[in-house]
């Protein structure tokens, strides 16, 4: 993916981004989760930490072409592209459906994560005691994050920047949603506000510190990668089985909280059974219809690694 070469590349990554933008909408999904499906994780990364001193050369020199390629600016524009699309023309589809069908979207993702799983840990090709742990404290993080209560942090700029490079690194990594660390770190609402009411100093800083963490972390994920591949695999495979705890679908809200709308929303939440769940609500499980939509999660997956491996096979006989 790092040489784009036919329209129908551009094409194939700019949905890549639309699945990403769609995925970071949804609360408890991370867009990095789309990346390692779809097979272009490993390429955004080096994208990413490819902004460097090399990168800062090459502008100051006016080589913007050389610049161009040191980036893959070709890469990055069409993902962001499809990213920046998908959440302005997704956002309200993906709320709607929160808000009428959570159950039914929530399974589907759930069986999306679980296959996803499954397929990233097929990456490891052995299985020592150091990757088993690596695997494990994966998970363990992830259900940690995912149980984690909220609770009132500072407003300080030095705090909104540390907040801004821990939700990124979130954001990059399969399994953890940046939005719900920002919730735990209790600036998810102080954030939207400042949005909303223009505050330019705390978006400045907040992005400031979105642009530090990403380009420092990106670095660590991709020399783990490249240096510990199994180890690594194994821990980001361990964040999306973790992750599971918060994509369950049967939930019952324990506490609420008021959004930036003004709107009281849920805040807290329990995992139940289907059955628990009707009886604490007195509203259907959807059981089976949970059971279709968590099938077409996985057999969405299987179809893109089928179509990816095809792919290779005709790339390398090309």
């Amino acid at each position: 993916m790092n040489n784009l070469r036919s329209v129908k590349d551009y094409i194939k990554l700019f949905l890549k981004g639309v699945a990403m933008g769609g995925a970071d909408v949804v609360p408890g999904v991370s867009g990095g989760t789309i990346a390692f499906i779809t097979g272009i994780y490993e390429t955004l990364l080096n994208a990413i930490k490819s902004f460097d001193a090399e990168a800062l050369r090459l502008l100051f020199q006016f080589k913007l072409t050389a610049l161009w390629r040191h980036v893959n600016a070709s890469f990055l524009l069409t993902l962001l592209s499809g990213i920046f699309l998908s959440i302005i023309t997704l956002a309200k589809v993906i709320h709607h459906l929160l808000e009428h069908y959570p159950i039914q979207l929530w399974s589907f993702f759930f069986g999306l994560i679980v296959i996803s799983a499954v397929s990233v840990s097929r990456e490891i090709t052995r299985w020592p005691g150091g990757v088993i742990l690596s695997g494990l404290v994966g998970v363990v993080i992830a259900y940690w994050v995912t149980e984690a209560t909220p609770t009132d942090t500072p407003t300080d700029l030095w705090f909104i920047f540390l907040s801004g490079a821990i939700a990124i690194c979130a954001m990059i990594l399969p399994g953890i949603s940046g939005s719900f660390i920002l919730l735990i770190l209790g600036k998810y609402t102080y954030v939207l506000g400042a949005v909303n009411d223009r505050n330019l100093i705390v978006i400045a800083v907040f992005a400031l510190g979105c642009a530090v963490g990403i380009l420092s972390f990106a670095r660590v994920i991709s020399w783990m990668l490249q240096r510990y591949h199994n180890v690594a695999v194994a821990l980001l495979a361990g964040f999306m089985i973790g992750s599971l705890n918060k994509i369950w679908p049967w939930k019952v809200i324990v506490s609420t909280r008021i959004n930036s709308s003004g709107e009281e929303v849920p805040f807290i939440t329990k995992n139940v059974w289907p059955g628990t769940y009707m009886e604490m609500t007195g509203e259907p499980a959807y059981f089976w219809q949970s059971l279709l939509f968590m099938l077409l999660g996985i057999a969405i997956v299987v179809v893109l690694e089928r179509l990816a491996t095809r792919h290779e096979k005709v790339a390398k006989s090309a």
